[in-house]
């Protein structure tokens, strides 16, 4: 029986994959002699193996492919979209520290360019989305310096010529003027370094402000600058649908506990123009001073409250009447009103209650020296009854 031929991809690839270092570093691994494959130690550059069945080792250490990661970072200006960055500027790398798996970003945005960015550590993936022949579309808002007519527009729409060849058409939507300041909506469909600030320059309409609100149809709404989440399930469906990638879609990861709240209270968020969008905290809305709520006719403000200014605060309020006028009334029996009830003391009797079991009524009780009545149930003598005296008057 013939063994089944099983695909070969170069050991670089490999190790990148699982998560070990980038291509690059990886051949600098595979060169000072740290990988072995089933044991063999490679130092060839460009070497294949079976990425399913070779064991892979790095310092003694096999490798393990790392489940598939997909992340959208809303790039914030002045970061760089690199993960090491020579001059020692900040880069996305501090920005996506809390992913937990080794990422890298999926294309680059400038220096000074806000807005999308994604990033993942499936490299068919990435190639996917970069491929020109995808023709994957970037949306972008752009503020250039001088106010644009439509044959200016339709110049940007149909292409500009530039030193690396013609731009492809583009989809161009003016915004609005700010005086000699024109704001654009751009969507193009290629990645040339620096396309948009080139194509300005080029019909002398220099890029002042440039923010990707879109790649690939995932966009950054609700997602304040130099934050992070993992694409939805909804997303990575739409992105095999369009573009074939990823080959297997799962459920992301939960996002990280901190980052949760963090987006949460997030406040002060806007979109690219100047609205707040959905997720924002809004400032609570000012108290007016004339509100029924406050009585009387001076109102007072909130922070001449005493429960929200502690400096403010008179002495505290008397809790009981004797605190408010020296000694006052400690029982009711001293105010003037009936003793309350006490508990005897020990040892003493405890007084008799107004009718005890068995004793007549008050008002059926003899006079003092006269004989007492007898009950109903008492049995007569044989004497006489007596009589009763007549009262007098």
């Amino acid at each position: 029986m013939t063994r089944p031929i099983m695909a070969t991809i170069r050991l670089q690839k490999v190790l990148a994959r699982a998560g070990v270092a980038s291509r690059r570093a990886a051949e600098a691994l595979i060169a000072a002699g740290r990988v072995r494959v089933d044991g063999r130690v490679v130092t060839e550059m460009g070497t294949k193996v079976e990425a399913r069945n070779s064991r892979v080792e790095v310092d003694g250490l096999r490798i393990v492919r790392e489940q598939p990661v997909y992340v959208m970072l809303h790039k914030p200006r002045g970061v760089v979209s690199t993960m090491h960055d020579p001059e020692g500027r900040p880069s996305v790398k501090e920005l996506l520290a809390d992913v937990h798996a080794r990422v890298f970003p999926v294309g680059r945005l400038d220096f000074n360019t806000s807005g999308v960015l994604l990033a993942t550590n499936d490299g068919e993936f990435s190639d996917a989305l970069l491929h020109p022949r995808r023709t994957v579309p970037k949306t972008y808002v752009c503020k250039v310096q001088g106010v644009m007519n439509p044959a200016d527009l339709d110049r940007w729409r149909h292409g500009v010529d530039l030193e690396d060849g013609k731009t492809r058409p583009a989809k161009l939507k003016l915004l609005r003027h700010e005086g000699d300041k024109t704001w654009l909506e751009l969507t193009i469909t290629e990645g040339k370094n620096q396309q948009i600030r080139r194509m300005g320059d080029a019909t002398h309409f220099r890029v002042m402000r440039l923010a990707r609100t879109s790649f690939a149809g995932v966009t950054s709404e609700s997602l304040p600058p130099g934050r992070w989440r993992y694409l939805t399930l909804d997303e990575l469906k739409e992105l095999k649908k369009e573009y074939g990638v990823p080959k297997r879609v799962v459920s992301p990861p939960p996002m990280p506990l901190g980052l949760q709240r963090a987006a949460a209270h997030a406040s002060n968020t806007t979109d690219t123009h100047g609205r707040q969008v959905q997720g924002a905290r809004r400032p609570a809305p000012e108290r007016r001073e004339d509100s029924p709520r406050h009585g009387g006719d001076a109102p007072r403000r909130r922070e001449d409250s005493p429960r929200r200014s502690s400096e403010l605060q008179g002495p505290p309020a008397p809790r009981s009447r004797r605190d408010a006028g020296g000694p006052g009334p400690r029982s009711r029996r001293d105010a003037g009103g009936p003793a309350p009830r006490s508990r005897p003391e020990p040892g003493a009797t405890a007084p008799r209650s107004r009718r005890e079991p068995g004793a007549p009524a008050p008002w059926l009780r003899p006079e003092p020296g006269a004989t007492a009545p007898r009950s109903r149930a008492e049995p007569r003598g044989a004497g006489p009854r007596p009589k009763r005296p007549r009262r007098e008057g």
